[in-house]
């Protein structure tokens, strides 16, 4: 029997015409989110405060689902853990049909189960395979043996693809306060005698100060290749790049800015940067809404191999938001298991895009810029585009 119509709690927070339209493309009837980042996405923002940073529960994992039925809103349903009935008395949730009350993976997928059973004959479920735990898939088949389970991993980043005003708003407070954070820790902790570790300690601090949440730092010091936090101590004159990622409010800034400890640089380091800068400068470009998604890539491929560089260059490009590599997919990369869907697409404004150029100098070390790259109607916004030449490092 079909679940009755219910009263949906709050305006829906993305667009769910165009999920609609996205899951019929896939032959999909019935969706089931489990990613963080989706199931954040799906929730506006929305992200349980308890099992943020961790997700095991003694013998199994904290597994928010959302499950969502073409054209039907009315019948989503959210499973969530008992505690978040406190974020319910709240007003944070938009579906009609809450199941607060379980956690653990096989429990989570018996209340989508439930669920799924009143809504009808359905003919196929996309599931996020990768982020789906064995038991809980199993759970499912289980329970709905007439239906096909496809990956739905696709249509959820295809959604996610276009930053909302408020997503743009985000990801440029992000890259704005991590390119703050990192000309903060060349100048005061960047100084000879301190170890890559101190500085990446140091990093955190300023990130969180400025209200971001601490991803990562990948730091180099001097001639070293080796990005690792250690116990590498800093020397003067020692070049330096530092390369992280904050995110607010679960949107992330992942930029890479270089420095300089106490001294100036030869003239074979300014023209390193100056290479790597006249690339990032170049790729940004053919920028637009509209613009063939592979001609970024082309062009830095293009001066790569015109390069004296070119042995030991490496040039990046990828979508960003939510996760550190989503859509646009730009190339193909099968370091990061994906292939270059959007390279014969057309860009569209709202795209945000990370492009990065590194050098990796067989006796000069590491040099590299990574820069956020807003698509916009009449060309490009680059967000957090400070601090871009050697910054000098530990005048105090």
């Amino acid at each position: 029997m079909a679940v009755a119509e219910a009263e949906i709690r709050k305006p829906i927070p993305f667009d769910a015409k165009h999920l609609d339209r996205l899951m019929d493309e896939a032959g999909i009837d019935v969706l089931v989110a489990t990613s963080k980042h989706n199931v954040q996405y799906m929730l506006g923002g929305y992200r349980f405060f308890f099992f943020d940073t961790m997700e095991a529960a003694g013998t199994t994992r904290y597994l928010p689902a959302i499950v969502y039925q073409k054209g039907k809103p009315e019948n989503a349903a959210y499973v969530g853990c008992a505690m978040e009935n406190f974020e319910r008395e709240l007003g944070k949730f938009w579906q009609p049909t809450l199941k607060l009350g379980t956690t653990g993976t096989q429990a989570t997928m018996s209340e989508v189960v439930s669920h799924i059973a009143k809504l009808g004959p359905v003919r196929r479920i996309g599931v996020e395979s990768a982020f789906l735990p064995a038991d809980g898939e199993a759970v499912l088949r289980r329970g709905i043996a007439n239906a096909d389970i496809v990956d739905a991993v696709f249509p959820l980043e295809r959604l996610r693809a276009r930053k909302t005003l408020e997503e743009i708003g985000y990801l440029r407070e992000a890259s704005e306060r991590v390119v703050d954070s990192m000309m903060t820790a060349f100048r005061k902790y960047c100084v000879p005698g301190a170890t890559k570790l101190e500085v990446v300690e140091a990093l955190r601090r300023e990130e969180v100060n400025r209200g971001l949440v601490f991803d990562y730092c990948l730091m180099t010091a001097g001639t070293s290749l080796n990005r690792a936090p250690s116990e590498q101590r800093l020397a003067k004159g020692d070049i330096i790049s530092i390369d992280s990622g904050g995110n607010y409010k679960g949107y992330i800034g992942d930029l890479c800015r270089m420095g300089v400890v106490g001294g100036k640089v030869d003239a074979e380091y300014e023209d390193l940067l100056a290479f790597v800068e006249e690339v990032q400068q170049a790729v940004r470009k053919p920028i637009r809404a509209g613009a063939r998604g592979g001609d970024i890539a082309a062009i830095a491929d293009k001066m790569l191999e015109a390069s004296p560089h070119r042995k030991y260059t490496h040039f990046m490009a990828h979508g960003m938001g939510l996760v550190t590599h989503e859509a646009p997919r730009l190339q193909d990369h099968p370091r990061m298991s994906y292939e270059g869907y959007d390279k014969e697409r057309p860009l569209e404004a709202g795209y945000v895009i990370s492009i990065e150029t590194t050098i990796g100098h067989p006796t000069r070390g590491f040099v590299k810029l990574e820069d956020t790259i807003l698509v916009t109607d009449k060309g490009y916004e680059a967000l957090g585009d400070g601090g871009r030449g050697y910054n000098a490092a530990g005048v105090g």
